[in-house]
């Protein structure tokens, strides 16, 4: 869920495709990954309507469904992954460091999740559509709803699903980890919740194709969709990511603060291997 948006630094120009071979490229890489994300659309619709029917608020099929349309999708755009660690067993949640429009495709193919976010992201052109097929968990920030959606939120964790939050309240250049933001917590204190839950850290580590800015997959500050993502279909070559699941830090016993210090803690050691900590 994002929120005040980070400007520090000067982000790297975007020039688009420059020429017809880097024209070629888009469409190479852009062609297949919007038909496998329509046919991804296309397939989870009636699957999550014989789901609903067998198994409720469960998400058994459609969380595996779209992790293999995600994984699909970055193998289109030529983007290696790995995930190194284990998913969480058992009721819990999920957060990590953002660093780009990405993250959505990144970590969904790492492990089945259901993002949370800001209520105005679900008007956003294009973004809206991956939203909502990944039935993304929307929060509005007004007091008058904070009950009603604190008892959403118990209900979608007491389902199995693995919400994920963003702690840092913002996206960066991907060479960095911010300060969590301890209020974005407190719903994981909620009484309804099992009381064995827990919260996995992790960390997405990108890295830029060769000879290309570090910060080439950051998507932040004023930085607009369109063009970057028409810069990162255009590369000669493309980079990778390795996602880092770290061990699940118990909630019982801890308050808000301890958890974002802790889980802070982990995702920037997932950073500090690769010397990219700030």
């Amino acid at each position: 869920m994002t929120d005040a948006t980070w400007r520090e630094g000067t982000p790297p120009p975007l020039p688009g495709p420059q020429g017809l071979r880097e024209w070629l490229r888009v469409v190479r890489r852009g062609l297949p990954a919007v038909l496998v994300l329509l046919l991804g659309v296309l397939l989870i619709l009636p699957l999550r309507g014989v789901e609903r029917l067998l198994h409720g608020r469960r998400r058994p099929w459609t969380g595996p469904h779209v992790q293999w349309v995600c994984r699909l999708v970055l193998i289109c755009l030529g983007i290696a992954w790995r995930r190194e660690g284990q998913p969480l067993h058992g009721p819990g949640a999920v957060v990590a460091n953002h660093s780009s429009w990405l993250d959505i495709l990144v970590l969904n193919a790492a492990l089945p999740v259901f993002f949370v976010s800001k209520a105005e992201v679900a008007g956003w052109p294009g973004i809206n559509i991956l939203t909502r097929v990944t039935d993304t968990h929307f929060v509005t920030r007004d007091p008058r709803l904070a009950r009603a959606q604190a008892q959403e939120f118990a209900a979608r964790v007491r389902a199995g699903h693995r919400l994920l939050f963003f702690p840092e309240g913002t996206s960066t250049d991907g060479r960095r980890v911010l300060p969590f933001k301890p209020t974005l917590f407190q719903g994981f204190l909620d009484p309804d919740l099992p009381q064995d839950l827990a919260i996995q850290p992790v960390t997405a580590v990108y890295q830029a194709p060769p000879g290309r800015d570090p910060r080439f997959y950051g998507w932040w500050s004023d930085m607009d969709l369109g063009p970057h993502l028409l810069t990162v279909l255009a590369a000669k070559r493309q980079g990778s990511v390795v996602v880092r699941l770290h061990q699940p830090i118990p909630v019982v016993g801890e308050s808000r603060k301890s958890l974002s210090a802790a889980c802070q803690f982990a995702v920037s050691s997932g950073f500090r291997q690769v010397g990219h900590s700030r």
